[in-house]
């Protein structure tokens, strides 16, 4: 699983923003704004990690037990798929 091309993560100010570059600027107006939950997530993503990555890794980076990091995980990756930011 792997971000699609077409969008940059920015770090402003301890702020994280997404932002639509090339084409796909023309399918999101604006920029998506992370938590840094959001931010370590998509860091991984970009990587090409599975959703088992994803949870392995917040369990490592976060005092999180392993049913909340699931939801998380796939709270994130489901709001990830419902705006077509995910490669096929």
């Amino acid at each position: 699983m792997k971000i699609k091309n077409g969008y940059i993560l920015r770090i402003i100010d301890e702020t994280s923003v997404v932002v639509p570059v090339g084409l796909e600027s023309a399918n999101i107006k604006g920029i998506i704004k992370l938590n840094e939950t959001g931010t370590f997530l998509w860091q991984l993503l970009q990587k090409g990690s599975d959703a088992d990555k994803l949870i392995t890794g917040l369990l490592a980076e976060y005092d999180v037990d392993e049913a909340k990091a699931k939801n998380d995980v796939n709270s994130f990756l489901q709001k990830l798929k419902d705006n077509s930011l995910l490669e096929d």
